[in-house]
């Protein structure tokens, strides 16, 4: 990282793992789990930045943001705090933190619930991207696909420009993104310029700019106003911008890359840090006690102290369903 740029790490805390239910709550989403050696993925995040960026900035939201604190105190990481009153979607989350800087600060943006390996390559992809900045480019990271993944968007690459945004594909459409060889995973990491992605956001999504601006400047201490968020439009940064400037670059990246979006790739994650499974490949989380699986493969027994679940690894796409029949009872397994 140069000297004389101003770096801001940003972090976007909102979603509430609902692949990941019973582990995840609303109280506490996945991004918050203590499951990965004593640290959640939040706590992993902010560490594996902290070398990258002057600066700190976490947007979050009203239900969340004292968990982000306890985090950033456990690091003893000094950070500027955006607290939404209610989730706008990403466009307007990164306008606020664009908002926040000054104009020529570059922003890394990133989730705060992905897992990443291979650091030197991780650090090598951001350097790029910060350099691409620098020159008046919003940086998507498109990350090198180990398989065909259904659970990820893709980016269409030629070198470093974007040719097309594609969403989630069957996996026939999958297959056929990885035979062609310039297809990469969307991993919903950025970076730019704070005044180019707004003028950008005001081009494209005048309605936005303006809402996000006027909620922006009415905040106290960080904390925005409900009244007058309710009012912006909830569009993705990828709607927003990303499908439509012409000044969009790709970092295509060979770090090791994971939304950790479904019990699969927690599974598949866990055993490669040394998990236990038994010799038929099931698994359990969240729970020390002896527990014997007979007749069953490939099976994961997740456990919290209100409820149990118990699933075949390759279901793991479906427990977004559960989630969502327990949110139309409004039941209290979700808090």
């Amino acid at each position: 990282m140069s000297s004389n740029k101003s770096v801001t790490h940003v972090i976007l805390t909102g979603g509430v793992g609902s692949r990941l239910w019973p582990l995840s709550r609303k109280s506490r989403p996945k991004q918050y789990l203590e499951i990965f050696d004593g640290k959640s993925l939040f706590e992993m995040t902010v560490e594996r930045n902290s070398h990258l960026a002057n600066k700190v900035m976490v947007v979050g939201n009203v239900d969340n943001f004292q968990l982000s604190g306890k985090v950033m105190d456990k690091t003893s990481t000094s950070y500027i705090n955006i607290v939404e009153a209610t989730p706008r979607n990403t466009a307007a989350a990164i306008a606020f933190a664009a908002f926040a800087s000054e104009p020529n600060d570059i922003l890394i943006i990133t989730p705060s619930d992905h897992i990443i390996d291979l650091m030197e390559n991780y650090n090598e992809a951001i350097n790029e991207a910060v350099t691409k900045a620098d020159e008046g480019f919003i940086v998507t990271f498109g990350v090198i696909p180990t398989k065909p993944e259904t659970g990820y968007g893709y980016i269409e690459a030629k070198g470093d420009n974007v040719v097309s945004f594609r969403e989630k594909p069957n996996e026939t459409t999958a297959k056929e993104f990885i035979a062609k060889g310039n297809f990469l995973w969307n991993s919903g990491m950025f970076c730019f310029k704070a005044s180019v992605l707004l003028e950008e956001l005001k081009q494209f999504q005048p309605d936005v700019y303006k809402k996000s601006k006027q909620v922006w400047e009415a905040s106290k201490d960080g904390f925005l106003d409900l009244d007058l968020s309710m009012e912006i439009p909830s569009i993705s940064i990828d709607y927003a911008v990303m499908e439509r400037s012409k000044k969009i670059k790709v970092v295509p990246a060979s770090f090791s890359w994971s939304d950790l979006g479904s019990f699969e790739s927690v599974y598949d994650y866990l055993i490669s840090k040394g998990h236990p499974i038994d010799n038929k490949g099931n698994m359990v989380i969240g729970c020390d006690k002896h527990t014997t699986f007979l007749g069953l493969e490939n099976t994961i027994f997740v456990y919290t102290d209100t409820a149990n679940l118990i699933l075949q690894k390759e279901s793991s796409q479906d427990v977004k369903d559960i989630y969502s029949e327990l949110e139309k009872q409004n039941s209290e397994l979700l808090k």
